[in-house]
């Protein structure tokens, strides 16, 4: 497990796996990258570079615990980066690590290659995803036998009338399958989840979005979004609109798959994720 050194003293941690040319890959959460796994077999055909953010995972706890928000994390990247020894690196970022992944690309745009954006969140650019949206995907599950209470307690929370019993009972949208290796996976999320860091992570100053978004007409290098078909937390027209905010994106839907696509469908989304990168 390797560790260097942010630009505060705060060591840092990333974990490296598989063949090829190197992907750093941030995590959601935020929480530590090892939910990311191999990314359904990505490994086979890049160098996965996973990032425990700090605070979290492998990483040390910095003493200010202030600059565990977003903007304040791309200095972390970029020192991860100087660490690594490369002068443009790709970069893949999943749910809440597309928005450190975003600012990123908007202060150093010369420094990526190619950046994956896997089911993102979009509070760095500023889209709003209504409950309309959020609906649509949920329906698309109404044949499954957890439908029922899942789709109340999603109600519940488009209504901002949320406990976290309403939070719990939406886990099965996240997924293309509820099934025991979905279940496994969330309860570890839940587990490694550390609450202080999820709330300085957006605390406010985090995000500009007018001015990421204006940041990002100039950002030239390619740009994958990968939504998931079924997913309510980034639904695929709300990420169309997110590929249209660069110059040089594409949006691919994964048919079925939730906000884990890799977990969903692990062959098509190692295809879809090799084929931009290599081409």
């Amino acid at each position: 497990m390797p560790a260097f050194s942010a630009h505060d003293g705060t060591e840092l941690a990333c974990h490296v796996s598989g063949e090829g040319p190197a992907l750093v890959c941030l995590p959601g959460g935020p929480t530590d990258s090892a939910y990311l796994g191999d990314l359904g077999g990505l490994s086979a055909r890049r160098q996965l570079i996973r990032l425990d953010l700090r605070g979290t995972g492998r990483s040390a706890t910095p003493e200010d615990t202030a600059s565990y928000r977003c903007d304040r994390l791309i200095d972390d990247v970029e020192a991860l980066r100087d660490h690594l020894g490369l002068a443009r690196i790709d970069l893949l970022a999943h749910c809440a690590g597309a928005n450190l992944a975003t600012l990123y690309a908007s202060r150093h745009p010369e420094r990526i290659g190619k950046l994956v954006l896997v089911t993102p969140s979009v509070r760095a650019v500023g889209l709003a995803i209504t409950g309309e949206l959020r609906r649509e995907a949920a329906q698309l599950r109404k044949d499954e036998p957890w439908f029922p209470a899942a789709f109340a307690a999603l109600e519940t929370i488009t209504q901002g009338k949320a406990t976290d019993a309403d939070w719990q009972a939406i886990a099965p949208f996240s997924y293309g399958r509820w099934d025991k290796t979905a279940q496994a996976h969330q309860a570890a999320g839940d587990e490694r989840m550390n609450m202080e860091v999820v709330a300085a992570f957006g605390a406010e100053g985090a995000f500009d979005p007018d001015a990421t978004r204006s940041a990002l007409t100039r950002f030239a290098a390619p740009v994958l979004v990968l939504a998931g078909e079924v997913d309510p937390g980034a639904p695929p027209r709300t990420m169309a609109e997110f590929a249209a905010l660069f110059p040089n994106a594409e949006l691919i839907v994964q048919p079925a798959a939730g906000h884990h696509p890799w977990l969903d469908d692990a062959d098509r989304f190692v295809s879809a994720i090799a084929t931009f990168l290599d081409g």
